[in-house]
């Protein structure tokens, strides 16, 4: 069955005609040419597809795409601007809270979630906003510190 749905897509109004049986990932990387949130587990274990629907980290590969529809959603490429990366990028790039690069979109967006929740997280607050993100490089203490840095430098 065929959904006709229309969303936000990091502030830019999106319509399209979608299956039923297709994920917001499958949408994202394959229709709308956005391939920041990753393909990696299907299970919505690892985060590595998360985007923020309505503000809401979620795992784009567990949500249908009709679901989507009336939606404002976030991905990695929406966090910079044309002309300046968010504070986020710029703390991960200047702390290697990057390493293969596999899960910083889905940590990028988590940590936005929380940023926007908490102007100042404390370490533990930052280990729980990133339970759900995987990383296999174990960068973890420069992910944590690229978003303390960043909390502090925030826009």
């Amino acid at each position: 069955m065929k959904h006709a749905i229309s969303f936000i897509l990091n502030q830019e109004e999106i319509q399209l005609t979608v299956d039923s049986h297709r994920t917001l990932l499958d949408v994202l990387r394959d229709d709308l040419g956005l391939t920041g949130a990753k393909q990696g587990c299907d299970t919505g274990e690892c985060g590595a597809c998360s985007v923020l629907l309505n503000g809401v980290v979620v795992n784009a590969c567990m949500v249908l795409a009709p679901e989507a529809d009336g939606a404002e959603i976030l991905t990695v490429e929406g966090l910079a601007d044309e002309e300046e990366l968010h504070p986020l990028q710029r703390s991960f790039i200047d702390h290697h809270g990057v390493q293969c690069g596999y899960c910083a979109p889905g940590m990028l967006i988590a940590a936005k979630a929380l940023l926007n929740r908490t102007s100042r997280p404390h370490e533990e607050e930052i280990r729980e906003a990133l339970v759900g993100n995987l990383c296999r490089c174990g960068a973890y203490p420069d992910i944590i510190k690229s978003i303390q840095v960043a909390s502090r430098a925030r826009r």
